[in-house]
């Protein structure tokens, strides 16, 4: 019985001295791959003033905060965001309106690395705007305004139900961002 304690203690230390020879190198952190769906998409026509496409992978909602009012959701459960549309009837405020969606955009250079500006003008259904694309571990990576200078405007934020991380969130917000922009590009007032 002694014997085999001592055999089996120094097949034991054998074993460690023997494995420890190798340098051990932690695997770098890594994020999880993400299937991105085939583009589609599927014309919304709703009780709202303004009609689009949404992709077939996105559910229009109501917002459940204004239900009396003409803003939506557009939720894309498979990636856990969504984007906040909120409609505003011009009244002589159009400069007031675009101000503020500025000042809202803008609120992200805290966090943001850089925010570019890409112009719309669709003079043939009346749709004017920008999409600003937030660069950085903003909480919102994309927002945009459309309107038709005279009675319509309509803003909207790309949140993500998580951290801000720009490396993780980064292929999901360019595959929303294709989707944002052909929203602008479908849009049309009723």
């Amino acid at each position: 019985m002694k014997n085999t304690k001592l055999f089996l203690f120094f097949v034991t230390a054998a074993g460690l001295l023997l494995s420890c020879g190798k340098n051990y190198t932690p695997k770098e952190l890594g994020y999880f791959r993400i299937d991105l769906p085939e583009k589609k998409y599927l014309a919304v026509d709703s009780v709202y003033p303004y009609t689009f496409e949404i992709p077939v992978y996105a559910v229009l909602r109501p917002d459940p905060y204004h239900p009396d009012s003409y803003n939506s959701n557009i939720v894309f459960p498979k990636f856990n965001g969504t984007i906040h549309l909120s409609y505003f009837n011009v009244t002589d405020n159009i400069e007031e309106l675009i101000e503020d969606n500025r000042k809202m955009v803008y609120k992200h250079t805290i966090k943001a690395d850089a925010i570019n500006e890409q112009y719309y003008k669709d003079t043939l259904n009346s749709v004017y705007g920008v999409l600003y694309e937030i660069k950085g571990n903003a909480a919102s990576s994309v927002q945009f305004y459309v309107t038709d200078s005279s009675k319509h405007f309509l803003r909207g934020a790309l949140y993500f139900n998580n951290v801000p991380n720009k490396d993780s969130i980064a292929p999901v917000s360019r595959f929303v961002e294709e989707d944002v922009d052909h929203l602008i590009k479908t849009l049309s007032w009723k």
